[in-house]
């Protein structure tokens, strides 16, 4: 049986359902000819989420990515020091001494798997690095994202990748020089490496560009987008409420005409009661000039993690 048989044949009621309802409208979304516009929160790049975002990039289902600086970064890590990351099977269990273990064995824990220091971190920053200092020696200056672009199109670390790179969704992206945002990179494991090295001198602030390159970026690519866009996002926080605020932007602060959000779901365990962006219901989104009355809305409530491969398998029909 198919994933999309499956979902069909089980997928219910309540976010089962939801989901089932999300899957199908999507499909026909994109068999009319539109387009996934995708946001990453969350630590969905050492969930290894790749293994399914891969196939929708390389199907040419997604338009574009916002994600995270951790999510840019940690698919890189994964890829190049996959064989290293240590699994914690009983991690509710750990003492706080367990988890200070793990920190003195420079392994630095998400939930049930740990990232190695040396292997991923290091690896990368003696890579990336020589990028940087070339660019600021040249007096050039790159968006974040495109330092990981160069540096996987060179090819200089095939020889490293331990994960199988059909399963990077980054590198997927690269290969299509898939329009990428990201927004607050400085939030970043290779983000606060980049600004210690600004600290001491070896490169200047001014050599990857800014959030406010992104939003310009955005603006302009928005307004040449042919497709409707649909807006699927994962989680909530900045990497989904940066790219959704272009369209208000466009429209209210720049005063252009362009259309809305196409289409709209969001996958998240958060709750509107508490007032944060997480949780926001998608009618919420309508006041801010984000969504109209009559775009199609979606809210499942559940893991991404169990979600998302479920959602891109059906759209698939794996």
């Amino acid at each position: 049986m198919s994933v999309r048989n499956f979902v069909n044949e089980h997928y219910r009621h309540f976010n089962a359902g939801e989901l089932a309802s999300a899957a199908a409208s999507l499909t026909d979304f994109l068999d009319n000819g539109g387009k996934v516009f995708l946001t990453l929160a969350g630590a969905m790049s050492t969930a290894e989420l790749g293994r399914s975002l891969a196939p929708m990039i390389r199907a040419g289902h997604i338009a574009g990515i916002s994600c995270t600086g951790a999510n840019l970064e940690e698919d890189v890590f994964n890829l190049v020091a996959h064989d290293s990351y240590v699994r914690i099977d009983n991690w509710r269990n750990l003492s706080a001494e367990d988890d200070a273990a793990l920190l003195k064995n420079k392994l630095n824990r998400v939930t049930d798997t740990c990232i190695p220091e040396e292997e991923a971190f290091r690896k990368i920053e003696h890579h990336i690095m020589s990028s940087w200092q070339q660019a600021d020696a040249a007096g050039t200056s790159k968006l974040p994202h495109e330092f990981f672009y160069e540096l996987l199109n060179s090819g200089v670390m095939e020889d490293e990748y331990e994960a199988q790179p059909e399963n990077s969704w980054l590198l997927a992206a690269a290969e299509t020089d898939l329009p990428l945002f990201v927004p607050g990179w400085e939030d970043s494991t290779l983000g606060n490496i980049f600004a210690a090295r600004c600290v001491e001198g070896k490169v200047k602030p001014s050599t990857i560009k800014s959030g406010i390159e992104y939003m310009i970026h955005l603006t302009k690519w928005y307004e040449n987008m042919q497709s409707p866009l649909a807006f699927l996002q994962i989680g909530g926080g900045i990497a989904g409420d940066f790219p959704i605020c272009v369209v208000p932007l466009l429209h209210q602060d720049l005063e252009r005409d362009v259309p809305l959000w196409s289409w709209f779901c969001q996958i998240s365990e958060s709750s509107a009661s508490y007032g944060g962006y997480s949780g926001a219901p998608p009618n919420e989104k309508i006041t801010w000039g984000k969504l109209s009355v009559d775009t199609p809305k979606f809210m499942i409530e559940s893991d991404a993690t169990i979600v998302a491969p479920l959602l891109f398998g059906y759209v698939l029909n794996l």
